[in-house]
Formats: structure tokens, sequence, C-alpha cells
């Protein structure tokens, strides 16, 4: 069984577990860290953000307001960037480095930039198949049928390629702000050292993230195997 406490392979997940609850402390406590530092230029992220996207012939974006705490984010579809509560209208390094991160998303569509362009067209598969894999692995293990075992595996591999190519683009769009956001003078070097480490602590997430998919996979072909014996 996939259940906590039930199944010894479960032991197989915990140092992403680890990781993972590091890297959100990491996170929590960087960005809380230079959120309180107000940049020497006195620009507010979203502010930034405009200025960023009008660099790249993109100034008539539209930088939404948006609920909650580093919920920001770059919207593919309708071409939106969101910052959150704690970033929009700050003067912060934190959420300057952010919103910058954010510009970076943006670039990267407006460049076709590869990466992103495969993240953003397997999303609708990677939904359903992430909603789907573990109901029919588990309804092959109780059925006894290898051929459910085996669909619900090949559909989470779609879940962690999907992790796996989110990597790549992340740190992208971090290179991209931090460049951008020398080349502007927006931040001085003191200040874009702190920048780089709260966009580091974030890229974390997504190592844990990756390092997730990945035991768990291990884990499932491990059940799998045991079952066959």
């Amino acid at each position: 069984m996939l259940g906590y406490g039930l199944d010894p392979t479960i032991i197989i997940v915990i140092p992403a577990l680890l990781l993972s609850m590091w890297a959100q402390s990491r996170v929590s406590s960087t960005f809380n860290e230079y959120s309180r530092i107000q940049a020497r230029s006195n620009v507010t992220a979203d502010g930034v953000a405009r200025m960023l996207l009008t660099l790249y012939g993109m100034g008539n974006m539209p930088i939404n307001h948006v609920s909650g705490s580093l919920t920001d984010h770059y919207d593919p579809r309708n071409r939106t960037l969101n910052l959150s509560d704690s970033v929009y209208n700050s003067r912060s390094i934190a959420s300057i480095g952010v919103a910058a991160h954010e510009v970076g998303h943006a670039i990267q569509h407006s460049e076709a930039y590869s990466p992103l362009i495969f993240r953003n067209s397997i999303v609708p598969a990677v939904n359903l198949a992430s909603s789907a894999s573990i109901p029919l692995f588990m309804i092959g293990l109780i059925m006894g049928s290898m051929t459910l075992v085996n669909i619900g595996i090949i559909l989470f591999t779609g879940t962690l390629v999907f992790h796996l190519v989110t990597l790549p683009v992340e740190i992208n769009a971090s290179s991209r702000a931090l460049k951008l956001l020398e080349q502007t003078h927006t931040l001085d070097s003191q200040e874009l050292a702190g920048a780089k480490k709260v966009l580091t602590a974030a890229a974390w997430t997504y190592i844990a993230a990756a390092l997730m998919s990945v035991l768990q996979l291990v884990r499932l072909l491990m059940i799998r195997n045991s079952r066959r014996r």
C-alpha cells in the first residue's frame, strides 16, 4: 500500500521531504530578511517590473495585484504579470528580485525560450496524468492488474518530466532577472547579492520537488516489482 506508516518504502522519499521542509523554511526566512531592507533606488517592485517589460517592448502588459504571499507568477495564457501582496508596491530588495524574476518568465515567453514553451505545452496533459496516476496505480494493486499499475507509473513519469523541465526554466528566469537589475542599476552590488540569495532559496523548492518526483517514481517501481514476486 502507499499509505504513510503502512509501507516501508516510504523511507525512500524522506530525504526529499526533509529537503522540501528546509527549502520552504529557507525561502520564508530569506525573503523576510530582505523584505525588511529597502533598495536605495527607492523604486517599487511593480515599477521595476513595468520598466523592465518596457525595455523588452512589453510595456502594455498588465501587472496585476494578487492576494497572498509569494503567489507571484507570470501567466502565459493571457500574458499577465501577477505580483502578490508582499511584493506589489514594495520597495524591498526581496520584492524587486521576485518581480524581476517574473519579468524573466515574460521575456522567456516573448523569445520562445524552448524549455518554457515545452513546459507550457505539457501542462494540460500533466495535470490529467498527475490526478490519475496514483489512483490507477492503487486500483491496479488492489485488482492485481499489472497493466493498470504500469499505466499509473507511466502517467506519473509525466509529472517527473514536468518538474525536471521546470528547473532550467526557473534558473534561467532568475539569471535574467539578476542581469537586468544589474544592467539597469536598479540594485547595487550589495543589494544584488541579497536578491540572488532570495532567488537561490526559491530555486531549492523546485529542486526539492524534482527530487520528490524522482524518489516517488523509484518507490512506485519498487512496490510494483515486489508484487511480481
